[in-house]
């Protein structure tokens, strides 16, 4: 813990000095906003209300004006739990013909993430494969057990990256700094520039078998964009560090479309960078919803998010929240009951998922984002994350089966008496930094 916490503070500055000193004046201007504004009953990001529901062309339009990154074409296959991810992952793992690139927040050091780098170790003989992982929160991540025991005699290893490196590897490996503690959160999986895996899932037992979580696999031209996401975070996480962040020419970072396939747009969070698409998108979908607005993340804690979210219920949106029954934070499970009062009492209607669930998917009228993101201000403000958002009905109809449906059918309806707690209070002042 101690070596990852040097190498996040003194190698961030010494190969990313630009990019820690945005991000410095980012966390302390966030920091203290939220401590102090989240008291206030308004909203302080003040994004203008669409005139047009989200999932209208108008509403489209709307994003591609305010400089919002271009749609892109792709085709979605839902990957619900880690029942259908692990699976999907291991067949494109061993169909890939020339690159594997592996993005995520937690590498872990488990059987099942040991078991996975052994697979990428052996592909490595016959194909080029990177690895990816955020330092701190696979550190962090690879001290905690998971639930349910290892395998007897199973012995984890205390260095993810010198593991997937031994032997006669050929996995080159990198381990993304963390400068002011700020994490890149994205989970990001690519194979041969054709096929790209995004969601909430992470490479450890939690998301094999013990929490309920989302990945898409999106195949078709958008993909290249997406490897470009890859290989830009891969340079910065480099020795040259920010100077690697030289953009290409700009021929090379046109949107691709085609004339079939479902029109996606990639959104970031990247303060670095000024990015700020997830929540600014977000707030403009639930401000501009007419009919629903239905949520499902473990985390509830963007003020303004919350504020939106009950101002659309007053005006009687349809909104549907579902939290986890009990998450993998205790100060975050009692921040999300002080949300649940919030909405609560506005009209909107809670659910408790019987177990963890890790989904982060935001469905406003027909028009729907997914990806890495929580709603806490980390992932809104602080945070590198990823998500697609879109507004095909098809895929939208695809996702209310998938996820919504079923999951609201099993959840409970928390009620407002549920929500009392004086340590809810003291937990959201806290997830205001979260």
């Amino acid at each position: 813990m101690t070596a990852s916490v040097v190498r996040s503070t003194l190698l961030s500055v010494l190969r990313q000095p630009v990019t820690t000193a945005k991000l410095g004046a980012v966390v302390l201007w966030h920091r203290p906003r939220e401590a102090v504004m989240s008291n206030l009953p308004i909203q302080t990001h003040f994004i203008p209300t669409p005139p047009c529901p989200p999932g209208c062309p108008e509403f489209e339009a709307l994003l591609d004006e305010k400089k919002f990154p271009k749609t892109e074409t792709g085709k979605l296959t839902w990957l619900v739990d880690g029942s259908a991810f692990f699976p999907e992952m291991e067949r494109q793992m061993a169909n890939a013909l020339k690159r594997i690139d592996v993005q995520v927040f937690i590498f872990d050091n488990d059987d099942i993430a040991t078991h996975y780098a052994d697979l990428l170790k052996t592909r490595s003989e016959g194909v080029k494969i990177r690895v990816l992982f955020d330092d701190l929160g696979s550190t962090f991540a690879q001290t905690a057990a998971p639930r349910t025991p290892a395998p007897s005699g199973f012995h984890p290893s205390a260095d993810m990256k010198r593991y997937l490196k031994s032997g006669h590897s050929k996995v080159r490996v990198r381990r993304i700094p963390n400068p002011w503690f700020v994490a890149d959160h994205t989970k990001l999986l690519v194979f041969d520039e054709k096929t790209a895996i995004l969601g909430g899932m992470n490479i450890g037992r939690e998301y094999y078998s013990e929490w309920h979580d989302l990945m898409v696999k999106v195949e078709g031209p958008i993909t290249s964009s997406l490897a470009r996401e890859f290989n830009r975070a891969w340079r910065k996480a480099g020795p040259a560090g920010d100077l690697g962040l030289f953009r290409q020419p700009a021929a090379w970072r046109k949107a691709h479309t085609s004339a079939s396939g479902t029109s996606l747009r990639i959104l970031r969070t990247d303060p670095g960078e000024g990015r700020y698409e997830i929540m600014e998108s977000s707030i403009m979908a639930i401000s501009a919803a007419r009919k629903r607005i239905w949520v499902e993340n473990p985390y509830l804690a963007h003020d303004d998010t919350i504020l939106a979210l009950a101002a659309a219920a007053r005006r009687g949106v349809d909104v549907r929240v579902i939290l986890p029954a009990q998450g993998d934070s205790t100060v975050m499970d009692l921040a999300n009951l002080s949300a649940a009062r919030t909405l609560i009492r506005s009209g909107a209607q809670v659910y408790r998922y019987p177990r963890m669930t890790h989904m982060k998917v935001l469905l406003c009228d027909d028009w729907a984002s997914v990806g890495s993101a929580n709603l806490d201000t980390l992932s809104m403000c602080i945070n590198r994350e990823l998500n697609l958002a879109f507004c095909d009905l098809k895929e939208i109809h695809q996702l209310e089966a998938k996820v919504f449906k079923p999951d609201f059918q099993i959840s409970q309806k928390i009620t407002l008496k549920e929500t009392e707690s004086f340590l809810a209070e003291i937990a959201e002042t806290v997830a205001d930094q979260l």
